[in-house]
């Protein structure tokens, strides 16, 4: 899993860091700002500290960033002095907010058997139940405006071994969430999650035909997809609403033995190549956020940068940059 970097890969991270800035500007002047996508990362992939955040997203010569916590805090649980922080931080280094990656309708689904993916701890900071559902909603609703974004991440409440009794109340309240989205000019983006009843594009493509609203779109995610033995592309990309696809993440997958695992971009064996050719070939315009989640190079910054080199080379190759 943990493969090592080449030299000339090796220094080419390093040199990202050791001068972000001219980086920065060379990306912005040549690079990723003429990429068809919004090139972006997750803040906290990078780091708590969200200057240091926007600092290395910046030095990427990304102008895009994904909002999901900081200061040890979910972003939902931001005061108005640190909003008011965050956004001096987001123009101090000239970026711009994809979307807020709320936990919205990540929790059980009430009157099902509790879920075997039903968290024994909080994830990313959040802690909110189903009954706080519709604050949660309201509350990223109020951020997106904060941060002058139109998109807020859901989910398809934790996994449950027979979905079936409860899919039509489930789609009604993702249809209502997202319309009422809607009226304020938010869309939801759901994001096929592996711990979700939504974790494959098969699932997502289902899901996306019952709740036919143009308020809820897909957060195509093909690492979460990997992980429950499904080739993310072609096969599960294959199945979906090109036109629903609404935000997309980037992260790589390993599998060893019958255990998936984490990789750096590159180094797993997701297609990263041929779905952001296919990507592109379709029309697609939104993001394409780096999601790490590998930790293999022993810090959450040290392995994102990793990261971005495998999905900066997978752009360049599949003729995104």
């Amino acid at each position: 899993m943990n493969s090592p970097v080449s030299r000339r890969e090796f220094l080419g991270w390093i040199g990202v860091m050791g001068a972000s800035g001219v980086l920065a500007q060379s990306n912005r002047a040549t690079g990723l700002t003429h990429s068809p996508f919004r090139i972006s990362v997750i803040n906290d992939e990078i780091s708590q500290d969200f200057e240091r955040a926007c600092s290395v997203a910046s030095g990427f010569g990304m102008e895009w960033i994904e909002l999901r916590g900081m200061w040890n805090k979910n972003v939902l649980e931001l005061d108005a002095h640190e909003i008011a922080e965050s956004q001096r931080l987001l123009k101090k280094y000239t970026l711009r907010v994809t979307d807020i990656a709320s936990p919205l309708f990540k929790v059980d689904w009430p009157g099902a058997p509790k879920s075997k993916f039903s968290p024994k701890q909080d994830q990313f900071n959040a802690h909110f139940g189903f009954d706080q559902q519709d604050q949660v909603l309201d509350k990223s609703i109020e951020l997106a405006k904060a941060f002058e974004t139109d998109r807020v991440r859901c989910f398809d409440f934790w996994r449950l071994d027979d979905p079936k009794p409860y899919r039509a109340e489930m789609n009604e309240k993702l249809r209502r969430a997202a319309e009422k989205a809607g009226k304020q000019g938010i869309t939801l983006v759901l994001e096929n999650e592996a711990a979700c009843n939504t974790g494959t594009g098969k699932e997502a493509a289902e899901v996306l035909a019952a709740v036919q609203t143009p308020s809820l779109m897909l957060n195509w995610d093909p690492g979460n997809s990997a992980t429950l033995g499904e080739t993310p592309y072609p096969n599960g990309y294959d199945l979906l609403p090109k036109n629903r696809i609404g935000h997309c993440h980037c992260k790589d997958v390993v599998k060893n033995g019958d255990k998936y695992e984490w990789a750096a971009v590159g180094k797993g064996f997701v297609d990263w190549v041929g779905q952001l050719k296919a990507l592109k070939k379709d029309g697609y315009h939104f993001a394409v956020s780096l999601e790490t989640h590998w930790r293999g190079a022993g810090s959450a910054e040290e392995s994102t940068i990793q990261s971005w080199v495998g999905m900066k080379q997978a752009l360049q190759k599949a003729d995104a940059l």
